[in-house]
């Protein structure tokens, strides 16, 4: 198991920065972000450390050598828009540049890129599960032509009323995963797994490691803390940042001892990327280079 970083949130560092950073921290792999260049469509969102449309083989090969130099690893890609929109025309672009993605992964070696579903937030999970079935077989073929593992978040994208009352993510909860691997039977289709989702939404985020431990081809080290006293005062009617804060590895509710554990028992050899959302650590470049370094700290009691 390797400790590395999601790199969106070094927005304003340029590839080698991130590298460089990293080396120096001694995280061993990475996360790239890898949006199409231009304006972020919400937080997190809008980063290009790797830009997809733009790279052919010799950038590949710069990409590839100056990581090799660096003794840093690429071990994923990361496009995360929202394919199932009901607006066909950005459906279509959205898809493109999953495609876009999954060829840059290919050109660069790179075994994962990871992705959401999508999902339409004011229909039904049944209709939503029709748009997947038409969909997403095709992209997951595609990367299969690649050599490329397609790989969906667990985040139920459900956080403001703009994604009020749904969600923009089908892949929240395993019930759903079960059936999309059910329709989907695919090595090149797997996940990359939070517990912080599961966490305030209540669900056991231990359990799910063992019964998809052949699906999860990375996982986001993000932890949340649960707020009782607001959840009692708001319901689960609410949009949940009314009564849950995404948190550093180690500040939420997160058992990471049990976590690692659980990924020990079922031989999980790949990546765990820190994934930094904690606004308490977002008040300048410090802090958010901090908030790394400390999440570092923490998960080095579990993973070197």
């Amino acid at each position: 198991m390797k400790l590395g970083l999601m790199s969106s949130i070094l927005f304003d560092f340029s590839f080698e920065q991130v590298v460089d950073f990293m080396a120096e921290a001694g995280l061993a792999s990475v996360e790239f972000a890898s949006w199409p260049v231009g304006k972020a469509e919400r937080r997190y969102a809008g980063v290009t450390h790797v830009d997809a449309d733009g790279l052919d083989a010799a950038k590949a090969d710069y990409i590839n050598g100056y990581m090799k130099d660096k003794g840093v690893e690429l071990a994923a890609l990361c496009y995360a828009p929202n394919p199932l929109t009901p607006d066909p025309a950005q459906r279509d672009v959205y898809f493109e540049h999953i495609k876009k993605t999954i060829k840059a992964a290919g050109l660069l070696g790179v075994k994962n890129v990871d992705t959401f579903i999508g999902k339409d937030h004011s229909v039904s999970i049944s209709d939503n599960m029709e748009s997947f079935k038409k969909l997403w077989p095709d992209i997951i073929k595609f990367a299969e032509d690649e050599g490329v593992v397609v790989c969906f978040e667990n985040c139920p994208m459900y956080f403001s009323m703009d994604e009020w009352p749904g969600g923009k993510n089908l892949a929240s909860f395993p019930k759903i995963w079960r059936e999309m691997f059910s329709i989907i039977d695919s090595k090149y289709f797997g996940m990359v797994y939070d517990p912080s989702h599961l966490v305030w939404q209540r669900m056991d985020y231990i359990k799910p490691i063992y019964e998809f431990k052949d699906k999860i081809r990375n996982v986001h080290l993000k932890d949340a803390k649960f707020l009782q006293d607001r959840f009692d005062d708001v319901g689960i009617l609410a949009t949940p940042l009314e009564y849950h804060l995404p948190k550093l590895p180690g500040l939420g509710d997160v058992d990471w001892g049990k976590f690692v554990s659980a990924l020990t028992d079922v031989g999980f050899k790949y990546s765990a990327f820190i994934e930094v959302e904690d606004r308490a650590f977002e008040d300048s470049l410090q802090d958010r280079l901090d908030s790394i370094l400390i999440s570092r700290n923490y998960m080095n009691q579990f993973i070197l």
